[in-house]
């Protein structure tokens, strides 16, 4: 799976990918925000919905998910706008 632009994803549903990312992985939101190069802060704020992660931060995330391989396929396809 080759991504090239992020990910078409609801503001709402960014919190919801990062807690079922981390359920998945086992990080809590420092060992996430760690995993991305990002703080704590920072990754608490989008799972709140009170900030919305830069497109970087985004193509982080779809790494995260394409390296999980058909497991995070299932994930992106399950938050990716219709």
């Amino acid at each position: 799976m080759t991504i090239n632009k992020p990910l078409l994803i609801k503001q709402p549903e960014v919190g919801k990918i990062i807690r079922e990312l981390c359920g998945i992985t086992g990080f809590t939101q420092e060992q996430f925000a760690a995993s991305l190069g990002i703080t704590y802060s920072t990754v608490n704020r989008w799972e709140k919905g009170y900030a919305k992660p830069s497109s970087l931060a985004m193509q982080k995330i779809e790494g995260m998910l394409e390296e999980m391989g058909e497991l995070g396929q299932k994930v992106s396809v399950k938050y990716l706008l219709n």
